[in-house]
């Protein structure tokens, strides 16, 4: 059974820096692309970014990059996304997720998705 297990949420002045985690099990995680995915309240779910295999290539949206960086541990079965200079615009649940298709923006090329954590960031 394939989890992805997410942590490292909460709540964060402006300005401040969180690190997510995501934990994965039950998958050939080095097979993943893998995704960092965001849902504001009454809002679509929205990339926010995303890594290859081997993790040489990452992949940004617009209004995070500069700012996220985004890591796997293919060892480890890992995946982090490091967020500095939060806006309160940043707010949402963020979600991990993980695929097989180079589609990486679009969440229907997500196979496997965590429960979620929740990042508030305030003004």
């Amino acid at each position: 059974q394939v989890q992805l297990v997410e942590s490292g949420g909460g709540l964060v002045q402006a300005g401040g820096s969180l690190r997510l985690s995501c934990a994965a099990s039950g998958l050939t995680f080095s097979s993943y692309i893998m995704g960092w995915f965001r849902q504001a309240p009454g809002k679509e779910r929205e990339f926010v970014a995303a890594i290859t295999r081997s993790g040489g290539s990452t992949y940004y949206a617009d209004s995070v990059k500069g700012r996220f960086t985004i890591s796997r541990d293919n060892a480890k079965t890992t995946m982090s996304l490091q967020m500095n200079s939060l806006k309160s615009e940043d707010t949402g649940v963020y979600y991990c997720a993980g695929g097989r298709s180079p589609f990486y923006e679009i969440p229907k090329s997500y196979n496997y998705w965590g429960q979620g954590t929740q990042v508030t960031v305030s003004s």
